[in-house]
């Protein structure tokens, strides 16, 4: 699909259909759930594919199965910009989070070479093949590859049947020997910086009714497992003061994790995901694992309050008779958007008339994996209710038209400092 006039309205329209057609391409026919390196990334790995070489890019597949457009500069050896989002979703998804900035980056290269047009440096698009860690619970597994910060040891992690991740790289046509040497794909002196365009996933500009907002910041974020160990008994013949019941201890520190978290402004905790065994209506539960995810805007914040309900959990796992384990899968830092690039984003709101808003980001992004690479920048696109990671996710294409025009100015402005480096 091309786009057919390079009117805003049109390249919008085209981009809507776009993220319509991607959500076709799931691992279910009832919901939209696509994971690293499955056949649905895949196939849109493919069609997405075609239209960057129908927009004028070189394509490549790199050894992770990150999918990236280049569209070349007016002279060899001009600096790149970094434009993307990735193309992999949460269990039951939307269909614009991540995917709506990789088409709209690609909306402006079409835009571009309509006009016969190029800029004093190249464009390469980056479709990341996981942001959001659902298959490994490992995230940002597609732009720590490009920035060179891939933690080689989470090769080895396991999939829900069993197969490792350098299994399911190597089956989907990656190369993880080239992942363990734990390169940047780029000289930070070589990039102009990477900008990400996202939907909010909150409902602020909706409220502000605005379209588009420049982001200051993303919040750090803590990503742990927890074990409470106990043991399984017969519902029936297990008197209550004898037991070891894992799930309540589990069921006691959940709540605790909501009420810390309530009491502290700006902190988020959250237990997404929590397993029983053995998992029968009669027998006493032995082991109970569970996800907890920690987000402030403030490091310092964030990690007290990990220290804390560790501290917590192992209180109740005595008073209990139960052990914890207690691991940390993976944090990331505060991650502040550059100052550089937001001066350029703020004169084209400005150039296109719209209200400079700041709002910082408590959903992670690949900005953060690439930020170990060169300066980050965002440009948040509002959501109708800020529901996000659910079917209902839903933006509106006037809302789009604005964001595309931003980005074309944001483009020309920083075409204009290049030359006059």
């Amino acid at each position: 699909m091309r786009v057919p006039l390079s009117t805003l309205e049109a390249t919008a329209s085209v981009l809507m259909e776009r993220c319509d057609m991607l959500a076709r391409y799931s691992e279910s026919p009832y919901q939209l759930t696509r994971r690293f390196a499955s056949t649905a990334m895949q196939q849109v790995n493919g069609i997405v594919a075609q239209w960057m070489r129908s927009a004028g890019m070189t394509v490549r597949t790199d050894a992770v199965g990150n999918l990236i457009g280049r569209y070349e500069g007016t002279h060899s050896g001009a600096r790149t910009l970094l434009l993307g989002s990735h193309l992999d979703t949460v269990i039951d998804a939307g269909k614009y989070d991540g995917i709506f900035g990789v088409l709209a980056a690609l909306a402006c290269v079409e835009r571009l070479q309509q006009e016969q047009r190029r800029l004093p440096f190249a464009i390469e698009i980056l479709a990341f093949a996981d942001e959001e860690g659902l298959r490994y619970n490992y995230a940002y597994i597609g732009s720590k590859a490009v920035a060179g910060t891939f933690d080689c040891r989470a090769l080895t992690l396991t999939d829900a049947n069993n197969l490792t991740m350098s299994e399911a790289i190597c089956a989907f046509g990656g190369d993880p020997a080239i992942l363990r040497q734990g390169r940047p794909y780029w000289s930070p002196a070589d990039l102009i910086g990477y900008y990400e365009l996202h939907i909010e996933q909150g409902p602020v500009l909706e409220v502000l009714d605005l379209p588009v907002a420049i982001v200051s910041a993303i919040s750090g974020q803590s990503r742990l497992r927890l074990e409470f160990l106990g043991q399984a008994g017969h519902a029936g013949t297990v008197p209550m003061s004898l037991r070891s019941d894992a799930l309540c201890a589990a069921a006691e520190f959940i709540l605790a994790v909501e009420a810390i978290a309530s009491a502290e402004s700006g902190l988020v905790a959250t237990v997404g995901k929590l397993t029983v065994q053995p998992g029968a209506p009669n027998v006493i539960p032995g082991q109970v694992t569970l996800s907890l995810d920690v987000r402030h805007q403030e490091d310092r914040i964030r990690e007290q309050a990990c220290r804390d309900l560790h501290i917590l959990a192992l209180e109740l796992a005595e008073q209990r008779n139960v052990s914890l384990v207690w691991e940390e899968i993976q944090a990331s830092r505060t991650v502040p958007c550059s100052p550089r690039l937001i001066d350029q984003l703020q004169k084209a709101l400005v150039n296109v008339n719209q209200t400079i808003q700041f709002l910082p980001s408590g959903a992670g992004h690949d900005a953060v994996a690439m930020s170990d690479l060169t300066e980050v920048a965002m440009l948040f696109l509002r959501c109708r209710g800020g529901i996000s990671h659910h079917p209902d996710e839903m933006i509106k294409q006037a809302d789009v038209e604005i964001a595309l025009e931003v980005t074309e100015q944001f483009l020309s402005l920083l075409a204009e400092q290049e030359e006059c480096r």
